[in-house]
């Protein structure tokens, strides 16, 4: 599964907004009815989701932005940033509009620390210990958000998805980190493709409706 995030050179996306956008893309495509039963979609996302569920992060700005919202997909849009997802493809059957978009280079910042999740807000809790690139933690998150859903009951997922997919994304502190681990939760172990070490232990999806 490709995402594509809008990076402008004068309008970078906020390292937050973006991991937490990318998240709630994935889970816009997931949510929709393209995606299941005779949609368009199903078979691709079925196919993808029985294997391993791959995403990538790329990033565009201008005509190759406009060209990105040509080809079927969903875009989220957050405070600073913009993610489109498209439906999952084999390696070698890419878009043209996309193959050729880069991967390098997508990292960003943060103006300030975050502030703390609001209750009752699903959190996805990065581990402290490893280092990403944006574009990886965003496919991270993404990861993460996709085990929650898978967790829910139906009636779970309707209510995440009538509150737009609300969530937060923060990084644990080692005590929190380790508390996590042994809580039970949706845990993202990482194929080590890129930047990680396979095995890595990446994400945990904290959602308030999933058991302790």
């Amino acid at each position: 599964m490709t995402l594509v995030v809008r990076v402008e050179k004068n309008a970078r996306p906020a390292q937050t907004d973006a991991l937490e956008t990318a998240a709630r893309a994935v889970l816009a495509i997931l949510a929709d009815d393209r995606s299941s039963g005779a949609g368009e979609w199903a078979e691709a996302m079925t196919a993808w989701q029985d294997d391993r569920i791959r995403k990538i992060v790329k990033r565009c700005r201008g005509i190759e932005w406009r060209r990105a919202e040509s080809v079927p997909g969903i875009t989220m849009t957050g405070v600073t940033a913009e993610v489109r997802v498209f439906p999952p493809t084999p390696v070698d059957a890419v878009p043209p509009e996309l193959a050729n978009l880069q991967v390098s280079g997508t990292d960003f910042e943060d103006p300030e620390d975050p502030a703390a999740p609001e209750p009752g807000v699903p959190v996805l809790w990065i581990n402290p210990e490893l280092e990403m690139s944006s574009g990886k933690a965003m496919a991270q998150c993404g990861h993460g958000a996709h085990l929650a859903w898978w967790a829910l009951s139906t009636v779970g997922r309707k209510a995440w998805a009538a509150a737009d997919f609300a969530l937060a994304v923060r990084t644990a502190s080692a005590a929190q980190w380790e508390s996590l681990l042994a809580s039970g939760l949706p845990v993202v172990q990482d194929a080590g493709f890129t930047e990680v070490e396979p095995g890595s232990r990446t994400v945990i999806a904290d959602h308030p409706l999933l058991t302790r």
